[in-house]
């Protein structure tokens, strides 16, 4: 499992993905395959935010999962669309607990719980629905939106599936990432005051 820390919400693993091709080249790759038909406007190159939309969609969980770039379990889903001007935009959904606002519901209802299946080693709890359903809830969940700059996105110069959409994919992921892990996790960190 990756690595993760406060301020990193992105982990993209080349290594891993070398070592886990099926064509022992890029399993991203092959997955960029897959999806060929996300990668073109009829037959014609996207502009740099479809295609950072479609490379970001791609790397991560659920269409590649793992992904090739993992992103860290509290932070569910983390991604990335078109805005209403145009522009790329980070969507981080992170579900708060009670105690971590600033007053408790009234009535005492019900709240978030942590996975069942979460252990204790486990420093990124994932909140899931209580499982009980005899009393109201109130699951209390912050999207947190964060404007991705036009420089750090470029226009694929492909729209076949190959070494170079490859690494045009890989190189605008590793960007999203380095900036979601710079710009967004400190944003996280702050909503949840260090309350993992």
């Amino acid at each position: 499992m990756p690595d993760f820390h406060h301020s990193a919400l992105v982990i993209v693993d080349d290594t891993a993905d070398r070592e886990q091709a099926s064509d022992g080249r890029s399993r991203y790759g092959a997955y960029i395959a897959r999806h060929a038909d996300d990668f073109h406007e009829d037959g014609r190159p996207l502009r740099p935010v479809e295609f950072a939309i479609a490379a970001w969609r791609t790397a991560t969980a659920p269409v590649m999962a793992p992904g090739y770039a993992a992103v860290r379990r509290d932070v569910q889903p983390l991604d990335v669309y078109r805005d209403h001007h145009g522009g790329a935009q980070f969507c981080a959904k992170v579900g708060l607990r009670h105690s971590q606002l600033a007053h408790r519901p009234a009535g005492h209802p019900l709240d978030w719980e942590k996975d069942p299946w979460f252990h204790p080693s486990e420093q990124w709890p994932v909140l899931v629905s209580p499982d009980r359903t005899d009393r109201p809830a109130v699951l209390v969940t912050a999207a947190v939106l964060l404007p991705v700059p036009d420089d750090i996105l470029t226009a694929p110069t492909t729209t076949r599936p190959g070494n170079a959409l490859t690494h045009e994919a890989k190189a605008v992921v590793h960007a999203l990432a380095e900036y979601a892990n710079r710009h967004l996790a400190p944003l996280v960190a702050d909503l949840l005051g260090g309350a993992w």
